[in-house]
């Protein structure tokens, strides 16, 4: 039995939930993560500049080994399988539907939620459709990014949007990276925008294994692109290239640590699901190898779960830990880090709770955001799914 939503009024009643650690490795997926909010303390344009930057980082304190998880009400509900999750500057939420095509205004007040348009071209199927949103950042702010299935290829677009306007609808999409290689399954889909001004975006290898260590093709990899699409003069595995890293099976979930490094979750095959700390030019080894492996050539993950614990999704930074919202696995983990070093055994929140979990969001400080994924044709719908939640986190 799932937990019913509880209102943001019934905050006040929430329950703190404090799991015992998860104890050794655990991941690998069959199904097919994490931005931050404007105006949070997390890294900005301003700060320093990516895993490719020569700027010095400030490094967190390493957080406790034990954490907790506050669940603090219940944001939006009646979502139709919701899949990105774009924060914005006055605390509202913009919403994709996978399988609609559309994208929603919630109202973090009233958790109203209104359609603001729906993406042209977007052909759902399968794992493909409506997948990652965000918003620009520097001279891209006033854009709403997004990663979706076309008939003929997964693509980036992005559109006008006026963010501090409720009443504001879609302008009209320009492409941005197109010839991503689609399939009914392993399409990737989650897209953030680093410290460093640049696009990053994870791809799946549309089930085509030897594309991921293909450096020409767009498939099994992690792109990292300027605003308008085209790559970056360095900083990517070779010069005019706009693939960052390769050897990534679907990756799912992006995120940036307090000190500008990208992080990446993504699902295995039978054996391991993996959280990476990605370098630029790194080789993540699939089809080669799977989980840890100490193979050369290849980049080992910092950690790892089996299947059913979780199939991982989105990923966020918060607290000085990776928080990692898990789709079979049905649980929300926490990934405490010193620098690139796991503090702890990663830890487990909210178990079974809420069903799948597909995306998690950091907004300022100590909040997260936490998207359920019941209604995606794999979950078992309750109650009033799909739902965003409020968390507190520590």
């Amino acid at each position: 039995m799932r937990r019913p939503a509880v209102t943001a009024a019934l905050a006040a009643a929430s329950l703190a939930l404090t799991a015992a650690c998860a104890g050794g490795p655990a991941s690998s997926g069959g199904d097919t993560g994490g931005q931050t909010a404007p105006g949070s303390a997390e890294p900005t344009a301003d700060a320093p500049a990516s895993p490719t930057a020569d700027a010095p980082r400030t490094e967190p304190e390493p957080p406790p080994a034990e954490g907790a998880v506050e669940v603090g009400g219940t944001v939006a509900t009646g979502l139709e399988s919701p899949w990105g999750l774009a924060p914005l500057p006055g605390g509202d939420l913009l919403v994709s539907s996978r399988d609609q095509g559309t994208i929603s205004r919630v109202d973090a007040d009233s958790g109203e939620v209104s359609e603001v348009g729906t993406v042209p071209g977007v052909e759902p199927g399968g794992e493909g459709g409506l997948l990652g949103i965000t918003l620009g950042t520097g001279d891209a702010q006033d854009y709403l990014y997004a990663y979706f299935t076309s008939a003929s290829d997964n693509r980036v677009v992005r559109m006008a949007y006026d963010a501090a306007d409720p009443g504001a609808e879609l302008g009209a999409p320009d492409i941005v990276v197109r010839g991503i290689p689609r399939a009914q399954i392993h399409n990737g889909g989650r897209i953030a925008f680093g410290p460093d001004g640049m696009l990053h975006i994870g791809t799946g290898d549309a089930n085509q294994r030897g594309a991921a260590q293909d450096p020409d093709s767009l498939a099994g990899k992690i792109l990292r692109v300027q605003p308008d699409g085209s790559a970056p003069e360095e900083g990517n595995l070779a010069e005019g290239s706009r693939v960052l890293s390769l050897g990534h099976r679907n990756v799912q979930g992006l995120a940036f640590d307090g000190a500008g490094r990208l992080w990446a979750s993504e699902f295995g095959q039978n054996t391991w699901d993996e959280v990476n700390l990605i370098e630029p030019g790194g080789n993540y080894g699939w089809p080669e190898v799977e989980g840890r492996a100490g193979a050369d050539g290849f980049v080992d993950p910092v950690a790892q779960w089996r299947p059913e614990e979780a199939s991982p999704s989105g990923l966020a930074w918060a607290q000085g830990s990776l928080w990692l919202a898990s789709l079979r696995g049905e649980r929300l983990w926490r990934i405490p880090l010193d620098r690139t070093e796991l503090v702890a055994d990663p830890q487990a929140f909210v178990a079974g709770e809420y069903g799948r979990l597909r995306t998690v969001v950091a907004d300022s400080g100590d909040e997260l955001w936490l998207m359920t994924s019941n209604t995606d044709g794999r979950g078992t719908p309750e109650g009033e799914d799909d739902r965003i939640l409020k968390l507190t986190v520590q």
